[in-house]
Parts: C-alpha cells; structure tokens; sequence
C-alpha cells in the first residue's frame, strides 16, 4: 500500500473550514421540518387565538383598562413585562405586553434546543467524527447549526407576523412583535453554541443555555416589577430589549441592534472555542470520579437518581431564586387589591384572606414548573434507549419495571423536593413583608401538595415512552393545561372547561381547605397511567 493511498481525500482539505456546510443545512432542516412546524403551528396558532379572542373579551375602552390595571401591579410586571401604553390599553398593546416575553421564552428554548440537537448531542453520540472524516470543513457542523436556528426563527416570525395580521393589528408593531421574538431566539441560538463547545454532553449545554434562559426571565421580571421598564435589570436581559420595542404604542427598533450584535459575538466566541478544542471533548473540566462505585450505584434507583443530581439542584436554585423574589412583591400587590375585589379575582386571589389567595395561586404556578421537570426527566427513558444505555443496564440483573420505576421515583422524589423549595422559598420571600414566618412551612406543604398532578403527568411521559408515542403525546396536554390555567380567563375560555383541567383539580392550598377526594382520585389515576406504562414495557422490544 503505498503513501498516496493512505492520503486523505483532496476535497476534505480543499474546501476550507466551512466545506459542506450547504449540505449539513439541508440535512438538519429535514430533520427539524416535523418539529419546525409545530413550533410555528403552535404558536402561530396561540397568537391568532389571543388576538381573536380579545374584542369580544375586552369589547371597549373600559374594559381594556381593567385589564390595564391588573397588568400594572408589580406581579403583572414579572409575568408578562413593563406595561407600555397601559394609559390607553389598545389591542395592539395588551398582545405585546402580556404575549411577547412568552413567545421570547419559547423561541429562546426552541433555538437553544435546536443548537444542542445538531453540535454537542451529535458529538455525544459519535456521529461528527463521522461527518468530518468526509469533504466537511471544520467549522461546518455548528455553521450548519445555527443556520438551522435562523431558518427556524425566521418561520416562526413569520408565522407570527401573519396571525397578527390575521387579525387586523398594524403592520408595523406585528413586525416588531415578529422581529423582537426571532431575535430573541437567535440570541440564545448562539449561547447555545457556546455552551456545546464548553460542556462535554448535551444535558450539560442544554442546563447551561436553559439556565441562561431562565436568568434572563428573572432578571427582566425582577427588573420590570420594580421600576417598569427603567431599570437596569430590566434592560439586562435580551427578553426586555425585545419588550423595549414599545410595539404598538411607541415604536422603536433600535433595542433589536443589541440583540444581533450580542448574537454576533457569541458566535464568534463559539467559533474561536471550537477551534481550540478536540471533537468530542468540552472545554470545563470533568470531575474525576471515585476508582470504585458506591453500592447505590449498583441499583438502577441509585443509578438514575446520580445521573438526574445535578438537574435537581439546578432547578432547585432556580425555582427558590424567583420564588422568593416573587414572595417579596406579593404585599404590594394585594395592597391594591384592597378596594377592587375583581382585580383580585383575576390574579386568582379569592377569599377572605387575599395576601394567601395570592400566594396559593403563585403555589399553582410553580407547580407547572415543576411538572415540566418531572416530564423531562422521565422522558430522558427514551434518549437513554435510543443511545443503548438502556439495553446496557438490562443486561444486567435488572428488570424492565425496575428500571422503568426508577425513573419514575427519581422524578416524582425530585418533584417533592422542588415543590418544597419553590414553596418554603415563597414564604421566605413573603416573610420579608408580612413579618409571618408560619408562612413558611405553610407554603411549603401546600406546594407538596400538588404533587398528584405532577405524578399524573409524570406517568402519562411514561406510559407515551412506553408505548412509543410521539413526545408531544405529553407535551401537548401539559402546555394546553398550562397556557389555559393562566391565560383562560383572560380569553374568556368557558368556566367549565378551566375546572376540568388538571391543575384545577385541586384546592388552591393554602387559602383553601384540603379535600382529599381530588387529591385521591389523582393519584389512583396517576398509579394507573404508571402500571400501563410498566405493562407496555415489557411487552416490547428496545430501540436499536
């Protein structure tokens, strides 16, 4: 064999480190068209509903500004963002107020998501070593990546511009609102990439740009409660620069420039540290790990609840963060609540006590937090089979419905665990203003209390990865459960259908009195939904 036929390829060096990047793209948006679709259905189709939905809800001038009057308290600021034009609260402006930090945050997880799936998943699981032993450049894979993120965000800001139009809002501030979410996205596209070059898996960038995510939620929240839009908190995060728009009310476009250049740097940071790094390997340093493995190693519950540690502790700190900031504000809100009882019926707060109705409706709020945790953890079941993991740990002395339980318990023990920060940490934030620091334990036991709801979602994700259903198969009922318990009063969504969802089902702890029928009938039905699933699979062949 001579030297010649040991020689690589000419191709592979002739095109430069974005050799085959055009190919790649092609590729990776074959791969999204399913996903990229109901991204853009979904929310599209939210947007158009919403802004449908609003005349005949808010009929006149009058009625707008009681809605204007809610959004002014500092708890309507954290949610949904500074409140400009609530003077005279239009339909243009009540869609940007109170939609457009929520789409940010969905196209933020969408783009983040989407960036990990395609550089540091696809190192993870072997496939760019492959890839780059071909014509393609170096550089190519996370080119490809993020040229991937910006067809997306521009699809879903398109379809957002057409549903606002859709229902006759200005073409200006739907550009805007369009403009200001694809941004967003593109910013925390780019962290992502940033974040795959440091982390050595792709759980570990997906925590890195989740928790970006996150921050930037908080900080803008924490900055709009309390100066509405001048604070500085409020304009450090690319969330509140997409809010700074003005849309619909006094337009600007200029806070957009930020989001592109921060999106810029960051991909030339991404890009400076995949020159500098191996394939495969993430520039923050691994733990070195124990010679030998403890005995609850040997266990699958002591296997998953090592491997699902530290997604505990992220979301804990997390969740305890913008809790306790939340409970500091609660006073000022319920201080104006004190002539107007309507307003404190549509932030929830109902009863005699409005300072703990109000803090048993933020109790439901980070219980749909936590139950998107529980979710994602039990679905991990799937990535770990499509890997081989799981066929690993079976061919061992461990049983399909142990392994299967195991995953269970981690989620349903970590969801308690969050339940109880979140709430304790709610009560040690409303501590700071009312002087009660029963508050404390008592919040806490009321955010353990809903954690039958969360194992009823929890075990539905099993029973989908079970029977091998498609994701959304839990994702659609949870984010439709979500979206209506917290905007279907707004949408004037019937009362009947509110009460059927399954948040609704239980008491609103602790402002009212526990009842042990709805609490009860969730969890038989959550033990149900967990014993099909155990049933499904082990009648089943694994993933190959």
């Amino acid at each position: 064999m001579t030297a010649a036929t040991l020689a690589p390829p000419a191709t592979a060096t002739t095109g430069g480190p974005w050799a085959g990047t055009g190919t790649l793209l092609r590729v990776a948006l074959r791969r999204e068209r399913v996903r990229l679709a109901v991204w853009a259905v979904a929310l599209g189709g939210l947007v158009a509903y919403f802004a449908a939905a609003l005349p005949a809800v808010y009929p006149d001038a009058a009625a707008r500004q009681t809605r204007a009057a809610i959004m002014r308290e500092p708890s309507g600021a954290l949610l949904a963002g500074p409140g400009y034009g609530l003077d005279d609260y239009t339909l243009g402006a009540m869609v940007a107020n109170e939609l457009l930090g929520m789409l940010a945050v969905a196209a933020a997880l969408m783009s983040s998501f989407l960036v990990v799936r395609h550089t540091r998943a696809e190192e993870e699981a072997g496939r760019v070593d492959l890839v780059l032993a071909g014509a393609v450049g170096r550089r190519a894979p996370l080119t490809a990546a993020l040229a991937t993120a910006l067809v997306a965000n521009l699809v879903v800001a398109a379809a957002l511009l057409a549903a606002l139009l859709s229902a006759g809002l200005p073409l200006d501030g739907s550009a805007a609102v369009a403009a200001g979410v694809g941004a967003v996205g593109l910013v925390f596209a780019a962290l992502a990439a940033v974040a795959a070059q440091l982390a050595t898996t792709g759980r570990g960038a997906n925590g890195i740009a989740g928790a970006a995510v996150g921050l930037a939620f908080v900080v803008r929240g924490v900055g709009d409660a309390r100066q509405g839009g001048d604070s500085a908190l409020s304009w450090a995060s690319p969330i509140g620069w997409a809010q700074q728009t003005r849309a619909y009310v006094d337009l600007r476009w200029w806070p957009l420039v930020l989001c592109v250049l921060l999106a810029a740097a960051l991909v030339v940071v991404a890009w400076t540290l995949a020159r500098g790094r191996d394939v495969g390997a993430g520039l923050l340093p691994e733990r070195r790990g124990r010679a030998t493995a403890g005995p609850l190693l040997s266990t699958p519950l002591g296997l998953v609840a090592r491997l699902e540690r530290t997604a505990v502790v992220a979301w804990a700190v997390g969740l305890a963060v913008m809790a306790a900031l939340t409970g500091s504000l609660v006073q000022g809100v319920v201080d104006s609540f004190a002539d107007d009882p309507e307003l404190a019926a549509a932030f929830g707060a109902t009863g005699d006590d409005v300072l703990l109705g109000m803090l048993s409706a933020f109790v439901g709020f980070f219980a749909m937090a936590v139950t998107v945790f529980a979710v994602v953890t039990v679905l991990r079941m799937g990535r770990a089979e499509a890997r081989g993991q799981t066929a690993a740990v079976l061919a061992a002395a461990v049983s399909r419905s142990a392994w299967t339980a195991a995953s269970l318990t981690v989620a349903l023990v970590g969801a308690a665990v969050l339940l109880a920060v979140s709430g304790a940490a709610l009560g040690a934030g409303a501590l700071t203003v009312t002087d009660d620091p029963a508050l404390v334990g008592e919040l806490a036991l009321a955010a353990i209390g809903q954690l039958p709801v969360v194992a009823l979602f929890a075990a539905l994700a099993a029973l989908v990865h079970a029977v091998r259903a498609p994701t959304w198969a839990v994702w659609l009922p949870l984010v439709a459960s979500i979206v209506l318990g917290l905007y279907g009063g707004l949408l004037d969504v019937p009362a009947a259908l509110l009460d059927a969802l399954p948040f609704a089902l239980l008491p609103a702890l602790p402002a009212d009195a526990f009842a042990l029928g709805p609490f009860t009938a969730l969890t038989v039905a959550a033990a149900a939904l967990a014993g099909l699933a155990l049933a499904a699979f082990r009648r089943r062949d694994l993933t190959v």
